[in-house]
Formats: C-alpha cells, sequence, structure tokens
C-alpha cells in the first residue's frame, strides 16, 4: 500500500573543484514497503532543476534503481562496487553515462527510513563528478 511521506533529500557533488555544490530540500511522495523492497516516487522541482520530472527509487537487497521519466528520462542501477552504464535522455539531446556506486547504505520499514549513496558518475569514460546521495523517508505527521 502506498502511503504518504515527506521525502528530505541531501546531496553533494563533487567535480574535482575545491568546492562542493550542494541540495538541500524536502518534498511531498509516495512511499511503498514489503518488508524487503522499498519504493520512493516524487516529483523533481526547481531546486534541483528537473521540473516537469517524475523520479522513483527502488531499493531491492542487491541493487538501487533510479528512475525518470518526463523532461529528463533515465534509468540508473546502483550496484555497490559496480559499474553501470545508461541513457540521459534530455530535450538538448541523449548522452551514455555510467555510475560506480561506491557504497549503498539503506535501513527501511513500514514507516519509512534512509537510502544513502556515494557514487562517481562518468560521460564516455572521464569523471564527471563524486557524489554522496541521502535520501530520508518519512510519513506525513510523523
Amino acid at each position: 500500500m502506498m502511503k504518504d511521506v515527506v521525502i528530505s533529500l541531501h546531496s553533494t557533488q563533487n567535480t574535482g573543484t575545491d568546492e562542493e555544490d550542494t541540495i538541500d530540500f524536502s518534498t511531498d511522495g509516495m512511499y511503498t514497503y514489503d518488508g524487503e523492497n522499498a519504493c520512493i516516487t516524487y516529483l523533481e522541482s526547481e531546486v534541483t532543476g528537473l521540473t516537469g520530472t517524475r523520479t522513483s527509487v527502488i531499493v531491492t537487497p542487491d541493487k538501487v534503481a533510479v528512475e525518470r521519466d518526463g523532461f529528463i528520462t533515465s534509468r540508473m542501477f546502483f550496484m555497490e562496487g559496480e559499474k553501470t552504464s545508461f541513457l540521459y535522455d534530455t530535450p538538448a539531446g541523449s548522452a551514455t553515462m555510467s555510475v560506480r556506486a561506491r557504497s549503498i547504505k539503506k535501513e527501511f520499514n513500514e514507516d519509512g527510513g534512509t537510502l544513502e549513496l556515494d557514487y562517481v558518475l562518468d560521460l564516455e569514460h572521464a569523471v564527471v563528478s563524486r557524489n554522496k546521495l541521502r535520501l530520508d523517508i518519512r510519513q506525513i505527521g510523523q
């Protein structure tokens, strides 16, 4: 059963300079947990630069999938220690990119939970950025 939740997102991105870009925001979304798998869905906003995009994060025991549909379309798969490629589709064009998950930490239950991803993003074998993402999910009213 899908539940209404508040999703707090904290993301840092380092492109090899001394400065990190940080995004912090909260949004309403939907959440479901079946005892093994978690699914979080929310609409992106101006804060992330992806207005018009729906993001779904599916967490299973062996991987995390991040699916985006709308203004941006992509399907990223994170498996700890592995590099996976995906197509990043935008109105300006498409590119094949890769992610390598350095670490994945997750803790979910029927009320919500936390996901932490530490990963490297590359484009055509050149590192674009090192990223850390934390999602905190809690039911509305808790």
